[in-house]
């Protein structure tokens, strides 16, 4: 059988939530090459006889460069060999898969995708927001707030679309900038906001807040993201209680009437 790759996608971080046909191509791979995020339980279902290679990007870390890995990508489908680059999320979503196509194809390689959830859609389904509702959200537009190291040009439309819900990935830690941005390209301070955190996984966490007092939020675990607009007041607020044993949250402010008694009743 002639040298291929596919470039697959694993989903937010639940197993479960692995497609069919990237199960099917994970477990016929001769290598693999995975994001640093994909989690145990996926990567155990990598046979033993394969090649597994970490060349996940890792803000801070060292990291595999990009061109290291579309070359890993060719020389291994050279050997005749099927090689699966398996990606957190959606591989077209935010995932450097132009990049690894625009090599592929140059270099005579054969590639099929395997979509996978992407994290938007993962993140909201598990902390049970409607991306879109015919009432109050007619679209939806995802946008990360990483920028390339060469400092590339801001991708985020002026103005930001109203009456939409926004998904910000990697947003980072640094709240009080993304808030700033997003008023400044015209969204209202009072707008609701959701930094989902580990979404879909045990440790997954939820912050419901607004534009004004995203800064004084608290600093979730990475992965996370950030959803913008009406539909982040539908979310499920249990995991807010966590959140307040630990950091004595509702001893300040809540700047959602209502939210307090929801969550003390649920904790009894």
């Amino acid at each position: 059988m002639p040298g291929k790759v596919f470039l697959v996608g694993a989903g937010p971080g639940d197993p479960e939530l692995l497609t069919l046909k990237a199960l099917r191509v994970l477990k016929s791979a001769d290598v693999v090459l995975h994001d640093a995020l994909i989690g145990p339980e996926i990567l155990a279902l990598i046979p033993r006889n394969a090649i597994s290679e970490n060349v996940g990007k890792r803000c801070g870390m060292k990291s595999a460069r990009q061109q290291d890995i579309n070359q890993s990508l060719i020389n291994y489908a050279r050997l005749d060999l099927q090689v699966v680059r398996l990606k957190g999320g959606d591989p077209l979503i935010f995932g450097r898969c132009g990049e690894e196509i625009e090599a592929l194809r140059q270099a005579g390689i054969d590639f099929d995708i395997v979509p996978g959830i992407t994290a938007a859609l993962g993140a909201a389904a598990s902390a049970h927001i409607p991306l879109t509702h015919r009432d109050i959200a007619s679209s939806l537009v995802i946008l990360t707030s990483h920028r390339a190291k060469d400092g590339g040009p801001d991708s985020w439309p002026t103005p930001l679309p109203k009456n939409s819900t926004l998904v910000i990935y990697m947003p980072g830690q640094d709240y009080e900038s993304v808030a700033q941005k997003l008023v400044d390209n015209g969204i209202a301070t009072d707008t609701a906001c959701a930094i989902v955190s580990q979404a879909t996984s045990p440790e997954e966490s939820v912050h419901v807040t607004t534009i004004e007092r995203l800064a004084a939020s608290p600093k979730l675990p990475t992965p996370n993201l950030l959803v913008v607009g009406a539909v982040a007041e539908l979310a499920d607020h249990r995991s807010l209680i966590a959140i307040a044993e630990e950091q004595d949250f509702f001893s300040q402010e809540y700047p959602h009437e209502g939210i307090e008694e929801q969550a003390k009743w649920q904790s009894k």
